[in-house]
């Protein structure tokens, strides 16, 4: 039987608190353009039907949706792969670093990209797929 002291004790593995973070920097993700959009269009057209073609929110805001795109098709990666890491004891210095850049990478990788910064955003996206293969690697050690 698991208590809530178990379960906080859980997510203080660094590992999993890394996921955590990236999972409320996921969350971040879903508002940002959310509000680009509802500037644009307005709180009325935001919270109807939304029926009708929405005016172009602006360059930002389409940026935020492609920074969020990009998360989506990295996020389950990673999740999968810190989940086996800590089910199957794999951790060690590897996820942990990997964790850290994946993390640290993509917060840094939203502001980067919003505010189209060239090279630099693909650097960054870089870091964030290095610390990908870091807890990959871990997994077959």
């Amino acid at each position: 039987m698991t208590t809530m002291g178990d379960a906080w004790i859980l997510v203080q593995t660094p590992e999993l608190t890394m996921l955590a973070a990236t999972l409320v920097l996921a969350f971040v993700h879903i508002f940002l353009p959310a509000a680009g959009r509802t500037m644009a269009n307005g709180l009325v057209w935001n919270a109807g039907a939304r029926d009708g073609v929405p005016q172009r929110p602006g360059v930002i805001t389409e940026r935020l949706e492609r920074a969020q795109a990009n998360m989506w098709e990295t996020l389950p990666l990673f999740i999968g792969a810190v989940l086996i890491a800590h089910v199957t004891g794999k951790t060690g210095d590897l996820t942990f670093w990997g964790t850290q850049a994946f993390f640290w990478a993509r917060v840094v990788y939203i502001p980067v990209y919003a505010l189209g910064i060239p090279m630099v955003r693909s650097l960054i996206w870089l870091v964030a797929m290095g610390g990908l293969v870091a807890i990959f690697a871990a997994l077959f050690s």
